[in-house]
């Protein structure tokens, strides 16, 4: 039996014994007489499939899931590495030197990337193997109505986060100039919109390949998301940002004609995305996530603003410390939340998996219902990955950092804590959350990619402080 139609009959079964057909499968799934014996075959064969359930997702744990997570892994992290170099060079452009409120945007707007294409990857491949996919229909409804959700979230959040900029940039100078204000309410605004219409677009496309493929999407996505949305994001932030600071001193109204046309369109994306179920469920509920998780990374954009003032060398690594802690967190919280759907209903937790984990048993649990082996392949990714990105970085001769044996090592335990905290945090928040009957494929990732932007930040910035303590002797550091 292959891991596809074990999912299947896994998913009879639960259909079954949750007295609620109607409500968990498709629409038109059980139309036929056929449908309903397979189901009562499933169960009399529950017993003996549930052991090749077993098998077979054992197998899955220690060899596909392997190979699927790492290739994206790579994947992304040039994508992130890309990021970087960009960054690097960008922040010697005029707008970033003359309006660094902008370096506060990054951090919020490559964040609300990974927040809504991370959520919309983990709500469509839970879909995807739940087989909601499966019928045309559903599928087209499920595109439609996640697109339009993530556009209206995204025209939302990046106004905010713009005002968010505005106001803790105002924190230290007392000072408001109103041609910045609309220079950064319509960078953000409009390449907020932008990358969050194209990366939709690419996620839907990376989603329908995996399926065709019998590729698991949960250990794909979320990694192929952030290897261009991070890419795509600051070029279009900086281009954006950079065209709109050439023309505000005469052309005040084209920022502001930017700001209102991308506010306008607000209620169309909402009309659409109430006409789907599932989406207009978040569109009421998925509010507070995305808006906690812009504040949460716009105080971590304010600690870029003032380390990079301070340490050049930061900008290069800022994007791949927090890419890579927010990739492989998300691809955990996205496995965790398929399979609790899978296993229990919401409210509910499977038996033997408890919330109030330890950090031993939260990496040492040896219990079926543990996802300490997958936390273990996650954690082995961390210094390979860095060790190759920064590679890449040097080979380049990109940044502002000599790479010496100290500095590597610092940096590497940094990345290692980094990920160590969020892969603790995030088995407590996601088990949490559904036994709260709060949907973690929603709700979850926006934490735990902000947390990631946030942690990652701030390691970075107290390794280089810490390098320049003990005197690491690179004039670029602290230069």
């Amino acid at each position: 039996m292959g891991l596809k139609e074990i999912r299947k009959r896994r998913y009879h079964i639960q259909c079954l014994q949750s007295k609620n057909i109607d409500d968990r499968m498709p629409e038109n799934d059980l139309n036929t007489e056929e449908d309903y014996e397979e189901i009562s075959d499933t169960c009399q064969l529950l017993k003996g499939d549930e052991l090749e359930i077993e098998v077979a997702e054992t197998k899955e744990s220690l060899w596909a899931t392997s190979i699927q997570m790492f290739i994206p892994f790579i994947m992304a992290g040039f994508g992130m590495v890309a990021a970087s170099l960009l960054l690097d060079k960008v922040q010697h452009w005029p707008v970033y030197q003359k309006v660094s409120e902008v370096y506060i945007l990054v951090p919020a707007l490559l964040g609300l990337k990974g927040n809504l294409e991370m959520t919309l990857a983990s709500r469509l491949s839970t879909h995807a193997n739940l087989g909601h996919f499966d019928n045309p229909k559903m599928r087209f409804n499920l595109i439609v109505g996640n697109l339009s959700l993530i556009l209206c979230q995204a025209t939302v959040v990046g106004f905010l986060a713009s005002i968010a900029a505005v106001l803790l940039a105002l924190v230290p100078t007392g000072i408001i100039n109103f041609r910045h204000v609309l220079l950064l309410c319509a960078s953000s605004v409009v390449t907020a919109l932008g990358a969050s219409f194209i990366l939709g677009l690419v996620m839907i496309g990376v989603i329908l390949f995996s399926k065709s493929f019998s590729i698991n999407p949960d250990n794909v996505a979320t990694p192929i998301a952030a290897s261009l949305g991070d890419l795509t994001t600051l070029a279009c932030l900086s281009w954006l940002a950079s065209t709109y600071f050439n023309t505000i001193e005469k052309n005040v109204w084209f920022s502001s004609a930017s700001i209102i046309i991308a506010l306008s369109l607000i209620p169309l994306w909402a009309y659409i995305a109430s006409k789907e179920k599932h989406s207009q469920e978040v569109l009421c509920t998925g509010w507070t996530p995305v808006i906690t998780a812009m504040i949460i990374s716009s105080i971590g954009g304010l600690i870029l603003d003032y380390t990079v003032a301070k340490y050049k060398g930061v900008a290069v690594f800022q994007l791949v410390i927090n890419g890579v802690g927010g990739n492989l967190v998300a691809v955990q919280a996205s496995r965790i939340s398929t399979e609790l759907h899978m296993k229990a209903k919401l409210g509910h937790l499977p038996e033997n998996m408890t919330v109030c984990l330890t950090p031993c048993a939260a990496f040492f649990d040896t219990k079926e219902t543990s996802h300490a082996s997958t936390a273990w392949m996650l954690l082995s990714m961390v210094i390979p990955g860095h060790l190759i990105f920064s590679y890449m970085i040097s080979y380049l001769q990109a940044g502002h950092t000599s790479f010496t044996f100290i500095f590597m090592f610092v940096y590497l335990t940094a990345a290692l804590v980094q990920v160590i905290l969020l892969l603790y945090i995030a088995q407590i928040m996601i088990l949490s959350m559904w036994r709260a009957k709060i949907d973690p494929d929603n709700s979850a990732i926006p934490y735990l990619t902000a947390l990631g932007d946030l942690l990652g930040t701030l390691l970075l910035s107290l390794a280089f402080e810490f390098l320049f303590l003990i005197g690491d002797h690179d004039s670029d550091v602290g230069d």
